[in-house]
């Protein structure tokens, strides 16, 4: 299904919502409705860890060859920032509601 959507991808020169290419592949493979509630978060997935393809936001994907690395390129250091910072407000709010809960 991956190399089928990569193949799909390379036929369009713009980026492709995801139940498109989905509703694509699922017809050029001839699903059955049961195979295709079975497939598609093993598809949605695998392009997902496949390197060739990429999310440009919004549920829409493309080629990675067609964009530059800096758009494309999730620092992982900023991803841990974010999430340390979530974690941090969710402490003082927990010790805040702690100090008036025993009022």
């Amino acid at each position: 299904m991956v190399d089928l959507a990569y193949q799909i991808m390379q036929e369009r020169t713009q980026p492709i919502d995801f139940y498109e290419l989905w509703s694509i592949i699922c017809e050029k493979k001839q699903f059955t409705e049961e195979e295709i509630d079975e497939n598609e978060s093993n598809f949605y997935t695998n392009i997902t860890l496949d390197g060739r393809m990429i999310t440009t936001g919004e549920n829409r994907w493309d080629l990675r060859v067609r964009h530059k690395f800096e758009d494309v390129h999730i620092d992982m250091n900023d991803i841990y920032s974010e999430e340390e910072a979530s974690d941090e407000d969710d402490q003082d709010d927990s010790v805040i509601e702690d100090k008036y809960s025993d009022d």
